[in-house]
């Protein structure tokens, strides 16, 4: 995929054109879930279910691996994919504590004192101009 200055904010995955399009199937298969028949079929044989869906293999890989963030880097949107979530009895705080590599409480405490400060959060190139060797090797290795 081309390179947009919103790539470089460290977590996000922004839901534009391309990811719409790189993730259709999912999210196609995602909204399925809204039928409780679908989510009965799904629920008894997730990977025959999938079987239905022109994912890719990493988009397959990712559901039966409820790897939320990987959803959403591979084209889910996070409303579709949150009807997985909620198949499993998440609920969208529960979801995003994950996201965030937070307990659910942590997660609720932090955004009731305002949310995550934009201070070391803007951009990876910032993080990399401020962060010391050190550091780098805690947060990547």
């Amino acid at each position: 995929m081309t390179e947009r200055d919103y790539d470089d904010i460290p977590g996000t995955f922004v839901f534009d054109g391309r990811r719409s399009r790189q993730g259709y199937a999912l999210n196609m298969f995602c909204m399925s879930l809204n039928q409780a028949g679908n989510r009965e079929s799904f629920l008894a044989d997730e990977a025959g279910y999938l079987g239905g869906w022109s994912l890719t293999d990493e988009q397959r890989a990712a559901v039966l691996g409820r790897e939320w963030n990987r959803l959403l880097e591979l084209g889910g949107n996070i409303y579709y994919t949150f009807k997985l979530a909620a198949c499993d009895g998440m609920t969208f705080q529960q979801l995003a504590a994950q996201q965030t590599g937070m307990s659910q409480g942590d997660y609720a405490a932090m955004m009731k004192a305002g949310g995550r400060p934009i201070e070391g959060h803007r951009s990876r190139s910032e993080q990399a101009a401020t962060s010391s060797p050190t550091e780098e090797i805690a947060t990547n290795g």
